[in-house]
């Protein structure tokens, strides 16, 4: 009589035996991509160093606006932060006299709006 053969040995690495074949046809294995890099903050004039925020009735027939003052901003610059500050607060806003005049008493928000900004002296009165 012959002797039985001896059962074949099990595949090298970390598949059992029912995995085996399909080691060899997975292959490579791509990689995640890349996240892309963070972008860089434009490079544009430095935030102001000082605000001042406070509320007002006199003169408006009663309704209530916050005053933003002491900014030193350009025109255009000032356009610029009273778009972004209608669009994150909410409310209707003016230029006047080199002030931002928001809607509203919004000194608390306000406040940690410009903070956010880079703004280092905020007074909210």
């Amino acid at each position: 009589m012959a002797k039985p053969a001896p059962p074949p040995a099990p595949p090298p690495g970390p598949f059992n035996a029912a995995l085996a074949g399909l080691a060899a046809k997975l292959g490579e294995v791509p990689r995640a991509a890349e996240p892309p890099a963070p972008a860089p903050k434009p490079a544009g004039p430095p935030p102001p160093a000082r605000a001042v925020v406070r509320m007002e009735r006199a003169g408006r027939g009663g309704k209530t606006v916050t005053v933003v003052e002491k900014l030193g901003l350009t025109p255009r610059e000032l356009e610029r932060w009273l778009g972004e500050l209608k669009r994150a607060l909410g409310c209707g806003g003016v230029i006047e006299r080199g002030a931002l005049v928001l809607q509203g008493d919004t000194r608390a928000r306000v406040g940690s709006w410009l903070e956010q900004r880079g703004v280092r002296r905020v007074t909210v009165a």
